[in-house]
């Protein structure tokens, strides 16, 4: 495993429960080769799985042995074996689907892909109904299980780099669109930039305001008003972020030779943290930080040999077991309606060419 606990970190969640049934809808590459993938490593059951065609769910029913396929999402979430809905749906079906899994007595817990919906006023409307309903509703912001994000939350709650001053993550890497992204006239900011957004709220907090510049990019083949962006966020305790998403890193074609990367880097007053994302390239993700109170200044590298993915997956659907055995959950569908608020100023500041402080939305 890691030598990280010789620096007293820790990159992995622990597995502090397995005991709920799970039931799966949908698929695709991000339920079969991810969610799935990091449950059967953790030993999570999965009782059935479920998508928009029998086939495809049967094939990746086979391939991970479970038991159970649906002839419809419906169907799965009526099966009373069922405690946990992991629902991998577009963001324009996904509400349906909530909604019917809160009205049932045998659902006790519910994980959401992001965007949770496509508007801020829905994702608000979920949070209240889930609330009502006394539902454990999640949203699967999973880079915040990704190793080296969570050792950096660790450094910053300790201490270990002082008062933090300044935070960049920098993206030149290129994710896959699902297709029916092409059905909406958001792109980069709602699906690729919403996972480092989230990240510096989780470790600096809400901002107080975010300026978001960007373009249509040439390389994508379809619709789109954000392309490449970039984005300044400021923090009541001072901290200025910058993120920065070019979802393409330079031309896509046979025998170039392509530089992916994702970085990011937290000064402070005592020390430096600085890493990488593996996820472009398939490696586990890095971190080294040198403190002028830990380390004595000197540069200090944690080795691990776990993954953002699939193995991050397991630490969300723990947070969602476990909170429902009575602990608290990691990941709250309040708590993603205040990055969806982020993300909609991002897009009014892209809009009206300024700065949008986040008390402009009421939540």
């Amino acid at each position: 495993m890691a030598s990280a606990d010789t620096h007293r970190l820790e990159p992995d969640a622990p597995i502090r429960t397995r005991s709920h049934a799970i039931g799966a809808i949908g698929a695709g590459a991000i339920m079969a080769d991810q969610h799935l993938e990091a449950y059967r490593q953790a030993g999570f059951p999965v009782v059935a799985i479920a998508s928009r065609t029998r086939e495809n769910a049967a094939k990746v029913a086979e391939r991970y042995g479970i038991g159970t396929v649906h002839e419809s999402p419906r169907d799965l979430i009526l099966d009373p074996r069922v405690e946990i809905v992991d629902i991998a749906f577009p963001p324009d079906q996904q509400p349906e689907l909530i909604r019917l899994a809160l009205q049932q007595p045998h659902i006790a817990g519910i994980l959401a892909q992001k965007p949770l919906a496509l508007s801020l006023e829905e994702a608000i409307a979920l949070r209240d109904e889930a609330a009502a309903a006394g539902k454990i509703l999640s949203v699967n912001q999973n880079m915040r299980y990704d190793q080296s994000i969570r050792s950096l939350k660790q450094l910053l709650d300790r201490g270990a780099l002082g008062e933090p001053v300044f935070a960049a993550i920098d993206m030149h890497a290129v994710p896959h669109w699902q297709t029916f992204l092409e059905q909406y006239d958001r792109l980069t900011l709602a699906n690729m930039s919403v996972h480092h957004l989230d990240a510096l709220r989780y470790l600096f907090g809400d901002p107080e305001e975010i300026s978001t510049a960007g373009r249509p990019d040439p390389r994508t083949r379809f619709a789109h008003t954000d392309g490449i962006v970039a984005s300044t966020l400021r923090f009541p305790n001072g901290v200025l972020a910058v993120s920065r998403e070019d979802v393409w890193g330079g031309p896509r074609i046979e025998g170039y030779d392509s530089d992916f990367f994702i970085s990011w880097r937290v000064e402070g007053t005592e020390g430096v943290a600085r890493g990488t994302i593996g996820w472009p390239d398939g490696v586990p993700s890095t971190l080294s930080y040198a403190s002028t109170i830990e380390t004595d200044g000197r540069w200090v590298t944690p080795e691990w040999d776990t993954h953002w993915f699939p193995h991050a997956f397991a630490g969300v659907m723990e947070q969602l077991q476990h909170a429902i055995d009575g602990g608290e959950p990691a990941l709250t569908v309040a708590d993603n309606v205040r990055t969806m608020a982020l993300v909609e100023a991002a897009y009014r500041s892209l809009d009206e060419h300024r700065a949008v402080r986040l008390d402009e939305f009421t939540l």
